[in-house]
């Protein structure tokens, strides 16, 4: 999903509401509404000037067909 904060950035919400914004989200993924599955590990950021979800760092991902 795109958050409209700021310049804006992506981000990816779970089925359990959890909010997570990727460091350096992929461009595969910058598709409002879609269903993917993704591995993701902390982000080691120190500042960030977006106030939404928790940084992560996507290390694999995949599309998931409905």
């Amino acid at each position: 999903m795109f958050k409209d904060l700021g310049p804006g950035c992506w981000g990816i919400v779970d089925d359990a509401g959890n909010e997570y914004r990727a460091v350096d989200m992929p461009e595969q993924l910058k598709h409002e509404g879609k269903r993917v599955q993704v591995g993701i590990s902390p982000a080691d950021e120190a500042a960030s000037i977006f106030m939404w979800g928790k940084p992560v760092d996507i290390i694999s991902f995949g599309t998931l067909i409905p």
